[in-house]
């Protein structure tokens, strides 16, 4: 595609939303709380802040770079800046990444329904925690109820990026993004005003330094990462998008601000109501649909807050669902010439496909493994632990020593009309800290942190 015709975002406002909700996901409101909650709250958040400063920000810079220097997708990009050569094939990871998560996000996604609808029908009142647990895994476990609303909200999601990258993915997402906001504020000025919700800030903001561990940190560097939707190509390929006029510099600040700062009121919504109902602080994966369920049927006010909550855990899906099919829908379309609307229809079956895999492993399908593993947790496990941070320190590494230095300046001070006085604090990121860190992350991630002394 040639680079005068390759459409990009109306507005600053389009971009920012846009990838920001690419960014803020099921990891800031679903997996953010709980690794908080398990790793020692305001410690954990100390050093998870310090990552995304030091990690997350120089890596999405990376990201953005090589999409809007390469005008083409997450392979196109690359092989235009190093033609001739096999980076491309880090682009093409990127596009197999976004294609696995799909397959059991959409899953996790489509429970968000689910609980809007029990929500609705008011069906936690009168539970207590072993019968919410019960009647979580009888939904989830179930065959087909988890696999409608899959295939529901898998159309959601391709109905959005149908439209196109302007009339689809930037209105939806200045929609979205606002709403998402206004409701996390609200329930978080509720959960502060519960009695005894003042113990759930402090847990939050009086870090306790001593928890700190290798432990800690290192899922602190991992959590960071994975929320900012890094190493899966949605950066790249929204950088592409991205106008020449555009400041790079703000758009990477603002978005992880964005990020942080739901993540952040996620928390601020969850652990002042946990700690007023005398809940462990660190519950797991299951404190969204088991123990908030809890929290809000002893709520005043719950079956609205209720309702609230799941709506928000949906909209923040669904933002992310959008970007991972961009890229898969991008590549195809860039690289082969096929048709936007087929490709989006043909990809949207192939990721229902793989949900129904997903989802069926849970259940009637538990017995069936591949490495030991349900479909489920093989595709979030060989995505989140293997394929995002390979490619985020692969990408770290072709921007830091094979792209031009000239180069690089050049596009992130939008042809030396803008300053970038930490040009060589981010080279010094890239080139040295973020490949070093990932690195630490695919081991703690693979489980053979021991063999180096990780605690």
């Amino acid at each position: 595609m040639l680079e005068k015709e390759r459409i990009s975002f109306g507005s600053k406002i389009g971009v920012i939303a846009a990838a920001a909700g690419s960014a803020v996901g099921l990891g800031n409101i679903w997996r953010f709380p709980y690794e908080l909650g398990q790793y020692g709250g305001g410690a954990f958040l100390v050093i998870y802040l310090l990552c995304v400063v030091l990690l997350g920000m120089p890596v999405m810079m990376s990201e953005f770079v090589i999409g809007r220097m390469g005008q083409a997708n997450t392979a196109g990009s690359f092989r235009k800046l190093a033609p001739g050569k096999k980076w491309w094939l880090v682009g093409l990871m990127g596009v197999i990444t976004s294609f696995l998560i799909l397959g059991f996000y959409v899953v996790v996604a489509g429970w968000t329904l689910e609980y809007i609808v029990q929500a609705v029908g008011n069906q936690f009142s009168a539970k207590d925690t072993a019968t919410l647990s019960q009647v979580f895994t009888d939904f989830s476990t179930d065959t087909t109820r988890p696999l409608l609303w899959m295939a529901l909200f898998t159309l959601f999601t391709a109905s959005i990026v149908y439209l196109g990258v302007k009339d689809g993915i930037e209105k939806s997402s200045k929609f979205m993004m606002p709403m998402l906001f206004l409701i996390i504020i609200a329930l978080g000025i509720r959960a502060v005003t519960l009695p005894g919700g003042i113990d759930g800030l402090r847990f939050l903001f009086q870090p306790d330094f001593t928890k700190i561990n290798s432990s800690v940190i290192l899922s602190a560097m991992g959590q960071a990462f994975f929320s900012l939707s890094l190493g899966m190509g949605c950066m790249i390929t929204y950088g592409s998008y991205i106008s020449k006029k555009n400041n790079l510099q703000h758009t990477v600040v603002e978005v992880t601000l964005l990020d942080t700062l739901v993540a952040v009121l996620a928390a601020v919504a969850i652990f002042p109501a946990v700690f007023s109902l005398g809940i462990d602080p660190a519950q797991g994966p299951e404190l969204v649909f088991i123990t908030l369920p809890n929290v809000f049927a002893h709520m005043p006010g719950g079956y609205v807050w209720a309702i609230l909550f799941f709506i928000l855990l949906a909209v923040a899906a669904l933002t992310s669902t959008i970007s991972l099919l961009e890229v898969i829908v991008a590549y195809l379309v860039e690289e082969f010439g096929f048709r936007r609307h087929r490709v989006i229809v043909y990809v949207s079956l192939g990721i229902i496909f793989l949900g129904v895999l997903s989802s069926l492993s849970l259940g009637v399908w538990s017995d069936v493994k591949i490495f030991g593993m349900g479909f489920f947790n093989l595709f979030d496990n060989v995505t989140s632990k293997v394929l995002m941070p390979l490619g985020g320190l692969l990408i770290s590494v072709f921007v830091g020593w094979k792209l031009d230095n000239k180069e690089i300046l050049n596009e992130m001070s939008n042809a030396g009309t803008l300053k970038v006085g930490y040009f060589k604090l981010y080279l010094f990121l890239v080139r040295y800290l973020a490949p070093v860190a990932i690195t630490l992350i695919i081991i703690n991630q693979l489980g053979l942190g021991k063999l180096l002394g990780f605690e």
